[in-house]
C-alpha cells in the first residue's frame, strides 16, 4: 500500500494541470490584497473570506478533475491488470491511491494556506484559532468529497463521477436552508424527513465555519474535536463501501 501511495503522490505532483491550479489559487490569494482596498469597509473580512474560498475552491477543482481520473485512468488504460496481477490486495491499490492523493492534497492546502497567512501577517490582519480550524476544515472537507468521489468512480464515468460528486457537495451545504424552508412552511414531516436523509449526506455544513469569522460566534474545541472526529469516521466509512465494490468488480481484459 505505501508503494502504491508514493508513486500515486509521484504521479500526480508531476501533473501539470495541478501545477495550473496552484498557480491561479496562489494568484487569486494575492488579487485579495487588491480587493480588500476597493472595499471600504469591512476590508479585513473580505481578504479573510476571499482567500480561504480561495483555498477550498481550487483544492475542490483538484479534486474533482484529477481524483476522478486516478481509478478510471488505470482502468481505462488496462495497467490495473498489471497491478493486481501482482501480490496486491484490491484494498490495498484503493487505499495507497487515497493516501497518495491525500498527500497532495495536504501539500497542496499546506502551500495556500501559507501564503494566505503571510498575506494575513502583512496586512496587519489578526490570525485567530478559527482561521486556523478553518484551513483545517477545508482539508477535511476535500478529504471527505476525495473518498466521495472514488467510491462513485468505481462504478461510473469521469464525468459522471464529477457531476455526482459537485452535486453531493453542494446538497451537503445547503441542508439549513432546504430545512427552514419547509419549517416556514411548516411541513413537519418533511423536515424529519430531510433531518432523516441528511445522515447519509457528509458534514460538510458543519465544516463550513469560514463565514462566521469575524463575528460573535464562538465554538468551543468540543465541538472542533466533534466534527474532526466525525468527518474522519465519514472518510472510513466511504472508504469501507468504496472497497467493497471495488473487492466485487470484474475487469474485461
Amino acid at each position: 500500500m505505501l508503494n502504491i501511495a508514493l508513486n500515486t503522490f509521484k504521479e500526480i505532483v508531476r501533473n501539470k494541470f495541478l501545477y495550473l491550479i496552484v498557480f491561479f489559487a496562489w494568484i487569486f490569494t494575492l488579487f485579495s490584497l487588491a480587493l480588500g482596498k476597493l472595499t471600504i469597509w469591512e476590508s479585513q473580512k473580505v481578504i479573510v473570506d476571499f482567500g480561504l474560498s480561495m483555498i477550498e475552491i481550487f483544492g475542490l477543482i483538484g479534486v474533482l478533475f484529477v481524483g476522478s481520473q486516478l481509478l478510471f485512468k488505470e482502468i481505462e488504460g488496462k495497467t490495473i491488470f498489471l497491478i493486481l496481477s501482482k501480490p496486491i490486495k484490491r484494498q490495498d491499490f484503493i487505499l495507497g491511491k487515497f493516501f497518495g492523493f491525500s498527500a497532495t492534497i495536504l501539500l497542496i492546502v499546506f502551500f495556500q494556506a501559507l501564503l494566505f497567512l503571510g498575506v494575513l501577517f502583512f496586512q496587519g490582519i489578526p490570525i485567530t484559532s478559527l482561521i486556523l480550524w478553518t484551513v483545517l476544515f477545508t482539508f477535511l472537507k476535500l478529504e471527505i468529497l476525495l473518498a466521495i468521489v472514488f467510491f462513485f468512480s468505481t462504478f461510473m464515468s469521469t464525468i459522471m463521477t464529477i457531476m455526482v460528486s459537485l452535486m453531493v457537495y453542494l446538497i451537503s451545504h445547503s441542508f439549513s436552508l432546504i430545512i427552514d424552508l419547509f419549517v416556514r412552511m411548516q411541513d413537519m414531516i418533511l423536515v424529519q424527513s430531510i433531518r432523516i436523509f441528511q445522515l447519509i449526506f457528509p458534514p460538510l455544513e458543519a465544516l463550513n465555519i469560514k463565514d462566521v469569522i469575524g463575528t460573535f460566534s464562538e465554538f468551543s474545541l468540543r465541538f472542533f474535536l466533534y466534527n474532526s472526529v466525525y468527518s474522519l469516521l465519514y472518510i472510513c466509512i466511504i472508504l469501507f463501501f468504496t472497497v467493497q465494490i471495488f473487492s466485487r468488480k470484474t475487469f474485461e481484459n
